[in-house]
């Protein structure tokens, strides 16, 4: 079952201050609980290896998966998506940001998809928007508002 979580937040700062940072994965950990830690590939300008956690009551998970910036413009959204290089098939994962506003007031949107089936919907739903919810004050301390 695929599922899609988003949320906005609106920030005091400018549009290319928040892409700066949130083209970055390696910031993601500071805010985003569930990124749990994000390596760029040496190398490469535009690819991580990282490592999501996430727990639900009792039970908790933990995924490595290999994300590629396929999309990076200022003007309208980031965007990273699972690119494994092992041969075979994965679920979709896809982390896009979107930018809107202007001056010093910013609109950020996080988006978060899911192409798989191997945690109940509804439950990986909840800990995503939890997740998402609990994220926005580091989020807008990490942008200095």
């Amino acid at each position: 079952m695929a599922l899609k979580v988003r949320a906005s937040l609106e920030t005091l700062v400018n549009r290319n201050t928040a892409h700066a940072i949130l083209r970055d994965l390696a910031q993601y950990p500071k805010w985003l609980d569930i990124v749990h830690a994000a390596v760029k590939e040496e190398g490469s300008d535009n690819t991580w290896t990282i490592e999501l956690r996430g727990k639900v009551g009792p039970f908790a998970r933990s995924k490595r998966l290999r994300m590629m910036r396929t999309n990076d413009d200022a003007n309208s959204s980031v965007v990273f998506e699972r690119s494994e290089i092992d041969g075979r098939n994965h679920s979709e994962w896809k982390l896009t940001v979107f930018f809107a506003g202007g001056g010093n007031d910013a609109e950020v949107s996080v988006e978060m998809f899911y192409g798989g089936s191997m945690f109940g919907g509804g439950i990986l739903e909840r800990m995503l928007a939890d997740q998402i919810e609990r994220s926005r004050p580091k989020l807008v301390s990490l942008l200095g508002n």
